[in-house]
């Protein structure tokens, strides 16, 4: 039996065991007794009017649901952050994939066969496909009258523009980012089940309340008469965050409908061409300098394409536009951000929420205003790095101390940078590149103590056990692992006596989504606090509970009105570098090294971080180099995974890892936000290393080979100006 003595000291993941040997239960593997299957008609245009929905016979025990199956008083819309996303297709569709209706049957086989048969007639329409096409209204504004979803600004230091009248050099930029899918190992796939007066879902998901929450209005009923099971679940990275609401709405209307379970299961290709992305981005840039170059005024406009509907695409711009300025201070700071209505599948979470994409833009901005000077991108940046105590973006101040130096510093010692960027001249085919990047972590504002409020409950029993019961998941970040041994370091008891399983809605309090890089330091704390209460009375009572709720620290004001004050109490922060060598006939590139340093507060078990940091930072080369999802018309290109192009371990050297310990004063033994952070910054590190490489500045990712081999043939030399 372990028992463990020091928090960070890495033990076996709880359930590495069944998931290597083959035990674990995924959805597919439930056995639903008498349970129909269903299929999705989905929209096969962009846009358009439908006319008619032409089904062929149904054989008997066969049916068909859509929006006309919602009961009276129920409504068709899908309770998300927003409530725009309709769960049935009425009379229009906004993008390919929208769901017009299900297909509902006992036999697999047979419902492929009929969904071939199934037609539909449109009115079709001039679709909008890019954020420019979205801003230009191209085939008429379907949203607000000006295809704008939503739209924040934010501003520090003295007024821009009045900062702008006396710069002595103004330089602008675009810098853009593409889709990018998330490729879980698990497809996406739920099970809805009548039970007494209400339905069970059995879903592979991150969030089981917000399933709950989001369909529950359909039927008009409570959250309470639906209960939600989370299913074993094979990846996620944020695509099964509000994603699944978008399954189980239409699952819930067919249970209704035929008083049987339903079940969907997605295969691979269906899950690509049908499930949310990445934001794609575009980020344009004026800045104002003096007569040494330094920065004076930094202003970015940063469009997000956010796709038909909203979903939570304002959470994730406010955090683009909130982490636009990155790990640095400037005089005067100014950004707007425009959520951009398009005739694409819906963007939603992804790993980063927002903030990679902005990340990326500033240090590769950074970068280039180097390089116009003849700088090197490190010496410049470090001119700005953020401390504690200086302003943020949206006026707060950074509480916590700011380790950028330190981790520079391994980081520079482990990959031999200065020496390498010396050696390595431009254009010369290897090049080494340097960024830097923080993450928010937790709820932007005072999201976790107005909207989350977390709660979180510790069961002991008689023969002392204690199962911990929140609404978090395991997804395949290891936080089976991480609350048990929080519990069991406070009660000093074997990590094999703590409890802690698949959230089922009906047993659990909420403690809120597991998303944001909230879940170890909010739910953890939480874990910690009712351990600790409970750690006296372990021994003398035979069963009890303890519950905890959330408080937030007082003297850290927000406004979410106006997005001004302490956007987050606690950054992680990272340095990462990356060693490239391009191949000048084909113009292959080769990862040669990666380095990087991370800043989680206290790590809570070592081994599980590295997991996320090797994962996390290869993710994020993968977005910045092979992972090319385009959109043509509004259809994907890329449906499979040997046309999506994502890295793996042979792709990318044994990296150099390590970590501060900068322990954070209300994360669970210090520990804080880590799992989104580790993408933050390694697809800028990669772009900067490659433009060394071929001497080209790169404005826009991702960058395949063949865009390589366009870049060296008629790129603009590194340190142009555009």
């Amino acid at each position: 039996m372990a028992t463990v003595n020091d928090i960070s000291k890495s033990v076996r993941r709880v359930d590495a065991v069944s998931k290597c040997e083959g035990k674990a239960k995924y959805l597919p593997d439930i056995d639903f007794r008498d349970c129909l299957w269903a299929r999705m008609i989905r929209s096969s245009v962009p846009r358009g009017k439908i006319i008619k929905v032409n089904l062929p016979d149904l054989p008997s025990g066969y049916c068909f649901v859509d929006y006309r199956d919602i009961p009276e008083g129920g409504h068709n819309y899908l309770h998300m952050i927003a409530t725009d996303w309709k769960c049935f297709a009425e009379d229009e569709v906004r993008y390919v994939g929208e769901t017009i209706g299900l297909l509902v049957g006992p036999d697999r086989t047979v419902l492929a066969d009929l969904i071939d048969r199934v037609s539909v007639d449109y009115e079709e329409q001039i679709p909008a496909v890019t954020i420019d096409e979205g801003l230009a209204c191209k085939g008429g504004a379907f949203v607000n009258g000006n295809n704008i979803h939503c739209h924040l600004k934010i501003e520090t230091g003295e007024n821009a523009d009045e900062v702008f009248k006396r710069c002595a050099k103004i330089v602008e930029e675009t810098v853009e980012t593409g889709f990018q899918e998330h490729i879980y190992l698990e497809t996406n796939g739920a099970c809805c089940c009548p039970e007494g007066d209400g339905y069970v879902i059995y879903a592979s998901a991150q969030c089981p309340f917000y399933i709950r929450k989001s369909i529950a209005p359909l039927l008009n009923i409570s959250p309470e008469k639906i209960t939600v099971r989370q299913t074993v679940t094979g990846g996620a990275f944020g695509g099964k965050e509000h994603f699944p609401d978008v399954l189980c709405g239409p699952l819930l209307v067919a249970a209704h409908k035929t008083g049987k379970c339903v079940k969907m299961v997605f295969d691979r290709e269906e899950d690509i061409e049908n499930s949310v992305k990445r934001h794609p981005s575009k980020v344009v840039f004026k800045t104002g300098l003096d007569k040494e170059g330094n920065i004076l005024v930094m202003d970015s406009k940063v469009y997000y394409n956010v796709g038909g509907y909203l979903s939570s695409s304002f959470v994730v711009l406010q955090r683009g536009c909130f982490h636009v300025a990155g790990c640095y201070s400037f005089p005067s700071f100014r950004s707007e951000g425009f959520g951009v209505a398009t005739n694409t599948f819906p963007s939603c979470a992804f790993r980063g929420f927002g903030a990679p994409q902005t990340l990326f833009a500033v240090e590769t901005h950074m970068c280039h205003l180097a390089q116009m000077q003849g700088l090197d991108p490190l010496e410049f940046k470090s001119r700005y790095f953020i401390k504690q105590g200086d302003t943020t973006s949206t006026n707060g101040k950074v509480v916590e101390k700011v380790m950028i130096p330190q981790m520079l510093e391994q980081v520079l010692k482990a990959s031999d940078y200065r020496r390498k960027v010396k050696e390595y001249k431009i254009g010369s085919g290897r090049g080494i590149g340097i960024s830097f990047y923080n993450h928010g972590g937790a709820f932007t504002g005072n999201g976790e103590q107005s909207l989350i409020k977390a709660h979180c409950r510790l069961h002991k029993y008689p023969d002392g056990h204690v199962e911990i019961l929140c609404g978090q998941t395991e997804m395949g970040q290891g936080f089976h692992t991480i609350l048990p041994k929080i519990a069991a370091h406070v009660l000093e008891i074997p990590i094999e006596k703590v409890v802690f399983e698949d959230p089922d809605t009906s047993r659990v309090p909420d403690s809120g989504p597991t998303a944001a890089s909230r879940s170890t330091m909010i739910v953890g704390d939480l874990v910690e606090k009712a351990a600790k209460l409970m750690k006296d009375r372990y021994s003398k009572e035979s069963e009890f509970e303890i519950e905890t709720e959330y408080e937030h620290p007082e003297g850290y004001p927000w406004n979410q009105d106006t997005f001004q004050g302490y956007a987050y109490l606690g950054y992680g922060w990272g340095v990462c570098a990356v060693e490239v060598e391009v191949d000048p006939c084909t113009a292959e590139v080769a990862v040669k090294g990666v380095w990087s340093s991370h800043d989680g507060g206290h790590p809570v078990d070592e081994l599980i971080v590295h997991g996320q940091v090797n994962g996390g930072v290869l993710q994020g080369i993968g977005w910045a180099s092979t992972e090319v999802m385009e959109n043509t018309d509004g259809h994907f290109r890329q449906t499979s995974m040997s046309d999506y192009i994502v890295p793996t371990s042979m792709d990318c050297p044994r990296q150099g890892v390590d970590l501060v310990d900068n322990p954070y004063e209300w994360g669970p033994f210090g520990a804080k936000g880590l799992g989104e952070l580790v993408f933050n910054g390694s697809g800028a590190a990669y772009i900067d290393a490659l433009s060394r490489a071929i001497g080209k500045k790169i404005n826009a990712i991702p960058v395949p080979t063949e865009k390589v081999m366009e870049y060296i043939l008629h790129g603009k030399k590194l340190g142009e100006a555009d």
